[in-house]
């Protein structure tokens, strides 16, 4: 059975997404990433050599990692779950969203988890991320998704990442889009189900 190793409310709560939303069997491994060990206490750096999550273990023992990766394997394991275009122009506007929300956002997130960053630098990030919040309303206007009427793996993804405003008590009130946006996608049932997985509320 596949297997996710994950951090609840971490990064790796999008490819739980999208193993839900495909109707994918799996099983969940938690992480302490302090420690870098499994819950039974094995080197977690045995399963990953690069130590982050998420990480997936495949049937055949192969480990794949990076979300946008992941996301992309879930979803060509389960075409008719539409979570990315199966080819076309499609697929590769799909694969943008992936990408962008990988390097501009997720990453633009890393001053704010690092409790040594100088408080300018930090003004700096948030600024930055304001930024790309604001292209991606731009991306919700008329639809109720990012890439249209339905959730896709980029939702699952962005959805992620947009939990942490909380953490950083990032305001969305100047993005009413990506706001009503958050709802919409927290109401989706995969979504429910990998939250309630984590132990998570939405």
């Amino acid at each position: 059975m596949t297997t996710l190793y994950q951090v609840p409310g971490a990064c790796s709560l999008a490819p739980l997404i999208a193993l839900h939303a495909a109707g994918l069997d799996h099983d969940l491994q938690n992480v302490d990433l302090r420690a870098h060990k499994l819950t039974d206490g094995s080197d977690y750096y045995a399963v990953n050599a690069k130590g982050g999550v998420p990480a997936l273990k495949l049937d055949s023992g192969e480990v794949l990692t990076e979300n946008a990766v992941l996301l992309q394997y879930i979803a060509d394991e389960k075409p008719d779950s539409c979570l990315i275009p199966a080819s076309g122009t499609a697929r590769y506007r799909q694969l943008e969203l992936l990408n962008y929300i990988a390097t501009e956002i997720h990453k633009g997130f890393g001053p704010l988890f690092n409790p040594a960053t100088p408080a300018e630098t930090r003004t700096m990030a948030l600024d930055n991320l304001g930024k790309k919040f604001t292209y991606l309303s731009g991306k919700l206007d008329g639809h109720d998704f990012l890439a249209g009427d339905k959730m896709t793996a980029a939702d699952a993804y962005f959805f992620t990442v947009l939990r942490w405003t909380d953490l950083f008590k990032i305001d969305l009130l100047p993005w009413p889009m990506i706001k009503s946006y958050r709802q919409r996608v927290a109401a989706e049932p995969a979504v429910k189900a990998a939250l309630t997985e984590e132990g998570l509320g939405a």
